[in-house]
């Protein structure tokens, strides 16, 4: 299940609480893709067996597959989200990009995030 917004902190800020609310935390895995190109970013969390996202009014996604290079950050929010532009940008100047893929932040728990940047094959 997922939704998006633009990919800007205010709209970002905004989206995260709203969304956590309609499909709670218990239990879920979060995530959340960032289009470059689209300018999108997009929270989303695994459909499970009881989940009703017509009625969320929230839409169904596949996180795209392929390789990704993964860095992690460690450390207490909300200072945490503030480094995750660097990171990502760290990540990226590794190796070449595959641009036609999205962004992805894996929020492992709440002081860990998985940054995946999506890597050529």
């Amino acid at each position: 299940m997922q939704q998006a917004t633009v990919d800007e902190l205010p709209q970002i800020q905004q989206l995260w609480p709203s969304f956590e609310k309609l499909v709670g935390l218990r239990g879920r895995k979060m995530y959340a893709q960032i289009d470059v190109r689209q300018n999108t970013y997009t929270v989303c969390t695994p459909v499970k067996e009881d989940d009703r996202p017509d009625l969320l009014d929230l839409q169904l996604g596949t996180l795209p597959g392929g390789s990704y290079l993964r860095g992690r950050l460690v450390g207490d929010p909300p200072q945490i989200y503030e480094r995750i532009g660097d990171g990502m940008a760290e990540l990226e100047a590794m190796l070449p990009v595959d641009d036609t893929r999205p962004l992805v932040e894996f929020y492992r728990r709440h002081d860990q995030i998985e940054l995946w940047v999506p890597i050529r094959s």
